[in-house]
């Protein structure tokens, strides 16, 4: 046992000083109330006396241990190996998005087109999960992601979408963003300017019309474009056009760079399919993802967050 010293016989143990320390603030408090017999109001916008920090961030902590749980049990009862891990916050100031080399089309800089890109710059171990057409629309999709709470950015097509505008309201309705991926998902560099233009400004009256909003992304099907492709995209309101990195399967993974592997801001492509064109189910697809990803350290985080 420690000797007690000369000094310690007058410090106050840990927990007093904490029941002091709450005592007075009580007495302040209870002070502040009185102030000449009548109750002090807050001034106008001010906030009133909050409860003790330490409650606040003991609920915080609470929040945090029941919402790890819930994310163990999905990933368990989803066949996951492992609880995907969880993006860090995006960045306060954006990444400056510029056109991949190889990539640009005549003129690009000059006329101010949308940037083609297939990975952020980040130094962060994340990665953007984009998935095509809309040909597939299964429920179990959607329970998969909200419970595992995997983000994800769509790119429709509408003549798969308006199969069931509903299945991708829902989608939007749980955090996922829906963008441009033309009207009927053509070969674009075999069409003119004008064709060009009413494929993409096309579904941009279908989104907002039918979701709200005109989206700012837009993808090119097969990920084929010209000079007009983009021209058009511009003056249709679009921004920025993500390709990818990496595409994934039921099966397997297809990569474009010649290392085979996985880098930090990586854009990776998935599509809507299912049992007629995979030999498995979305959440299948999923599945394999996650498992990869996890197992390399990386998050999945929200393309939009950095754009």
């Amino acid at each position: 046992m420690r000797a007690v010293g000369q000094n310690d016989k007058y410090r106050p143990r840990r927990g007093v000083r904490t029941g002091l320390a709450v005592l007075a603030l009580a007495t302040i408090a209870s002070a502040c109330g009185q102030g000449g017999g009548e109750k002090v109001e807050p001034a106008a916008g001010q906030q009133p006396l909050q409860a003790p920090p330490a409650r606040a961030l003991d609920s915080y902590a609470t929040k945090l241990r029941a919402a790890h749980a819930a994310r163990v049990a999905a990933a368990k009862r989803w066949g996951l190996k492992k609880v995907p891990l969880t993006a860090p916050p995006p960045p306060a100031k954006k990444p400056a998005i510029t056109t991949r080399d190889g990539f640009e089309v005549d003129g690009h800089r000059r006329l101010g087109l949308p940037p083609v890109f297939t990975t952020v710059p980040t130094k962060q171990r994340i990665l953007f999960l984009t998935i095509d057409d809309g040909e597939e629309k299964d429920p179990a999709f959607l329970r998969m992601m909200s419970e595992l709470k995997v983000p994800y950015t769509s790119f429709l097509s509408d003549y798969l979408v308006k199969e069931d505008y509903g299945y991708f309201k829902q989608m939007r309705d749980r955090g996922a963003g829906l963008h441009n991926h033309t009207l009927h998902h053509p070969y674009l560099p075999a069409l003119s300017y004008a064709r060009q233009k009413r494929e993409i400004c096309g579904m941009q009256e279908i989104m907002e019309e039918r979701y709200g909003e005109r989206p700012v992304l837009f993808r090119p099907p097969y990920g084929n474009y010209d000079r007009n492709t983009l021209r058009a995209a511009k003056a249709c309101g679009i921004t920025h056009v993500p390709l990818w990195n990496e595409e994934v399967f039921v099966d397997r993974w297809d990569y474009r760079e010649w290392d085979r592997s996985l880098h930090p801001g990586d854009i990776v492509l998935s599509h809507f399919r299912g049992p007629d064109d995979w030999k498995g189910t979305m959440p299948d697809m999923i599945r394999r993802f996650l498992n990869k990803v996890t197992a390399e350290g990386y998050a999945v985080a929200r393309l939009e967050d950095y754009l």
